[in-house]
């Protein structure tokens, strides 16, 4: 009987045709691209909605990671939300909600993440409350930006987590409301409360900070003054992971290879078509840092064990 041995069997040919399918959506690249780049490769003709079709394989995967059991601890979780771009009875800007944390022995995921028109505190709500439901029970502390409600929503489902406000994003609102001759003073000026060695003295520099301010800027200064409780929470923790946990730089970071990837799309077309490929780079995402250990986190690893009960 004749065997051939230069190409695989047409199954096996076509599960690699569809793996590299749903790894080019993955990239962002536009399912007409796929098509074209498919035929140019291995020859086989793929119109732009059977590559859609393909891609849709990964809709129970997706719906599977949203609704997979958590692990019971966090120590830290960072929620933050960024916009792309959906078509419903109109193109609109949509409001992608995302949670990422890192356990006490230093591994991170994406926790889970939720689509909605735009940001408000009751999806955050509901969001968090989903994630108490399929078993994150403990949170040691909470990094969020400045969304109103955000610090009673949290104490409502997670009463003894701490939360620790974005100074990345303080310093920004700051930048917004002074003159552009003062920018960068005032920038240098603040960024010197994460870099101390201790609470005390962070809240010396912080003081200083609105003594030299306060005359030319007093409604920003009455703005810190109001959120001061939620500037230096990070210095209670370890040193070794305070550079982690004074802002959210790790989730926009995220954020930003999500706004990259999308970027060629224009946009989706559909909501669904958004979930599975926010869905494919979170599963991405935490299959990268499976067991992986953040930075600073394995020298503190039983210090972080004993903030839970």
């Amino acid at each position: 009987q004749f065997h051939q041995h230069t190409l695989p069997d047409y199954k096996q040919h076509s599960d690699v045709l569809e793996s590299t399918i749903i790894k080019l959506y993955s990239k962002g690249v536009t399912t007409r691209e796929i098509a074209d780049l498919i035929e140019k490769m291995y020859g086989s003709h793929y119109s732009p909605a059977q590559v859609s079709n393909i891609s849709k394989q990964m809709l129970p995967k997706v719906e599977a990671y949203h609704k997979r059991k958590l692990s019971d601890k966090f120590f830290c979780v960072y929620l933050d939300a960024t916009y792309l771009p959906l078509r419903r009875e109109t193109f609109e800007r949509e409001a992608v909600y995302i949670a990422i944390g890192i356990k006490p022995n230093g591994h991170k995921e994406v926790i889970d993440y939720c689509i909605a028109p735009s940001e408000n505190i009751e999806v955050w709500t509901d969001m968090l409350q989903n994630m108490k439901s399929r078993g994150l029970k403990q949170v040691e502390l909470f990094l969020s930006d400045g969304v109103v409600g955000m610090k009673t929503a949290l104490a409502r489902t997670y009463p003894k987590a701490h939360f620790q406000r974005c100074l990345v994003h303080v310093m920004r609102n700051i930048c917004a409301k002074v003159r552009v001759d003062d920018r960068e003073k005032i920038m240098n000026e603040f960024k010197q409360i994460h870099q101390q060695t201790s609470k005390k003295e962070a809240a010396a520099v912080l003081h200083k900070f609105y003594a030299r301010w306060n005359k030319a800027y007093s409604h920003v200064i009455k703005g810190l003054k109001e959120i001061e409780p939620d500037l230096l929470v990070f210095y209670n923790y370890p040193k070794q992971i305070r550079a982690s946990i004074y802002s959210t730089n790790m989730i926009e970071s995220f954020n930003n290879v999500i706004k990259r990837k999308a970027k060629p799309k224009a946009e989706f077309p559909t909501e669904q078509s958004l979930d599975a490929f926010i869905g494919i780079q979170a599963m991405s995402y935490n299959d990268r840092y499976f067991n992986r250990i953040h930075k600073g986190f394995g020298q503190v690893q039983d210090t972080l064990e004993s903030y839970f009960d």
